[in-house]
């Protein structure tokens, strides 16, 4: 009836659980005797077999389970439509604890599934898990979606939180435009802000890594006005910081990206130096994060401030955790601790590729 276990992905302070049926299927939450629904204005759902119910953290957090209420559908008519019989699947759920949280970061996965996963297994146990990025090699075939879920399903089994980016391949064929169907999104948007614990995080998006008008792209992006209301958005996090990363109880603050827009890239890839420099020193002067997570570089290593890969002045260091080689692939885990963030460098072969404090 599941094609996987559900991924529960944390955007504001709310939980989506998603989840794919294999089969067409009315799908709610039960948490703590409150039930929440997949709908569209009071309708149940059943077109799509990719689900999502929004709940409220603080009440996940609080029950630590939920409940899966399915009834498939025999046949959805204007009168009278026939279901199956209510199956209920229950899920345990470990919210992120206060201190030494561990996470692991997947980006640049490109259609791979066990190599990701076998290096975030070599990292160890994780309280939530950060997908940055091009997991899937581009959005010309739906079926690519379900690697999302199952790499979700494998490291988290529905049990723990994931974090959500997008990536540039990710902008690519003819699913692009309904990406944000297949993902957590904020009312449709891409980038937002997170609460998990003591962490406060921001996705931020910067869509293609060339010009919009780029032949590559055909005329298919318009990211410069994209990355435009996301200074506005900044603006909006700051003006409202003490519901946001000056929120009592955080601890850690953590910008994700896809793109480590700070760096300028070499030609044509050398794009928006004024917008990426105002992210930059809007994040550096007035949300003083702990450390920014990349991937799309397809390297692993610690960028330092004021460093040689530092050209728009960095908000802080900066970790670029992914890379995919021939025969392996690599990525990145953290432990935020109370006095210094770990940084733990794993590939898929079960080996240590190096440690960084931060």
């Amino acid at each position: 009836m599941l094609k996987t276990a559900p991924a529960v992905f944390a955007v504001g302070n709310e939980y989506q659980i998603m989840v794919t049926t294999t089969k067409p299927a009315l799908l709610s939450v039960l948490i703590e005797n409150e039930e929440y629904f997949d709908e569209s204005n009071g309708i149940m759902r059943s077109l799509s077999d990719l689900h999502r119910v929004s709940v409220p953290m603080d009440a996940l957090d609080r029950a630590g389970e939920y409940i899966l209420r399915l009834r498939p559908i025999i046949e959805r008519k204007p009168y009278f439509t026939e279901t199956e019989a209510l199956v209920e699947i229950p899920f345990a759920f470990y919210p992120v604890p206060k201190e030494n949280i561990r996470a692991y970061h997947i980006a640049d996965a490109h259609n791979r599934i066990s190599e990701p996963v076998a290096a975030a297994k070599a990292f160890g146990e994780i309280d939530f898990l950060i997908l940055n990025g091009d997991v899937i090699n581009h959005s010309g075939d739906p079926s690519k979606f379900d690697n999302i879920y199952e790499i979700c399903a494998r490291l988290t089994g529905g049990s723990k939180p994931v974090v959500f980016s997008r990536g540039n391949h990710d902008m690519r064929g003819n699913y692009a435009e309904r990406f944000a169907d297949y993902t957590p999104n904020a009312q449709g948007r891409t980038y937002y802000s997170f609460r998990l614990g003591s962490i406060w995080g921001v996705l931020l998006d910067c869509g293609e890594d060339k010009a919009d008008d780029h032949a590559e792209y055909g005329y298919t992006v318009c990211c410069h006005a994209f990355r435009q209301r996301q200074t506005v958005f900044l603006h909006r996090l700051i003006a409202e910081k003490e519901k946001e990363y000056a929120a009592d109880g955080i601890t850690h603050r953590l910008v994700i990206s896809h793109v480590p827009f700070a760096h300028r890239m070499a030609e044509p890839f050398d794009i928006e130096e004024a917008i990426y420099t105002e992210w930059s020193k809007l994040l550096r002067e007035e949300v003083h994060p702990n450390v920014m997570i990349c991937g799309h570089v397809h390297r692993l290593g610690v960028w330092e401030m004021g460093g040689s890969h530092d050209n728009y002045g960095q908000p802080c260091p900066v970790v670029v955790g992914s890379k995919p080689g021939k025969e392996y692939w690599a990525g990145c885990g953290y432990i935020f601790g109370r006095e210094k963030t770990q940084v733990i460098f794993t590939d898929s072969t079960g080996a240590v590729l190096g440690e960084e404090i931060i």
